[in-house]
């Protein structure tokens, strides 16, 4: 585990008429890495980015770390456009429909860091076979589909049982995180930040980054 707190900006939040300024953005307010949340309409009722928005931010900001979300029902048949395309960690689903352990797996063979995704409705022990195999957790604490929802509190009892299990593991959160919600989520063991809405509306993304990574 980072003991540094790590805040990423999730690209989901800038303006979609101007990624590249989103992603030069990020990077120029001091962001520890890009959060790349990529939906498709059967694991989520939204759409969103493919494999060429993660190799434009790879092409844009080649330094500013790339962590891929695949809300995905079938990650693993992605896998690899994803890695070509410059992902760094990818995340994937407890409740996707493909042999998560495998996949998993998969993405460490790629030279990647495997991540596991949980949604809030989702009983925690579901994790508890896969946390021996990856390298962070990501606790969604919105219903995952969509931005600028409300913070789920009852979220972060997730955390607790992580960290009982796998101490030195990262664990993310992603979901209503803003100047409010952030120390609550430090304060129960969360060590990376996932914020998209809340930092891309901040008139300066450099002081709110600095804000949050202090609680």
């Amino acid at each position: 585990m980072n003991s540094k707190i790590q805040i990423l900006p999730s690209l989901l939040g800038a303006d979609l008429g101007d990624l590249r300024g989103g992603i030069r953005l990020a990077e120029q307010a001091g962001a520890d890495a890009l959060h790349i949340d990529i939906m498709d309409p059967h694991f989520v009722p939204n759409m969103s980015f493919g494999p060429s928005v993660v190799k434009l931010s790879r092409e844009t900001c080649p330094n500013l770390y790339r962590n891929v979300h695949l809300m995905m029902l079938r990650p693993d048949l992605y896998l690899k456009p994803f890695a070509e395309a410059g992902a760094q960690t990818i995340q994937i689903h407890v409740e996707a429909n493909c042999d998560v352990g495998n996949t998993l797996i998969r993405i460490r063979e790629l030279g990647l860091r495997p991540a596991i995704a949980i949604n809030p409705e989702t009983p925690v022990e579901r994790l508890k076979e896969f946390l021996g195999i990856v390298d962070e957790v990501l606790v969604m604490t919105v219903h995952p589909g969509f931005g600028a929802q409300q913070f789920i509190g009852e979220c972060l009892d997730k955390v607790k049982y992580i960290r009982d299990r796998q101490p030195q593991i990262d664990v993310m959160v992603d979901g209503g995180v803003n100047g409010e919600t952030a120390p609550l989520c430090i304060q129960a063991g969360v060590n990376m930040l996932v914020s998209g809405s809340y930092l891309y509306k901040q008139p300066d993304m450099a002081k709110a980054v600095e804000a949050m990574r202090h609680g």
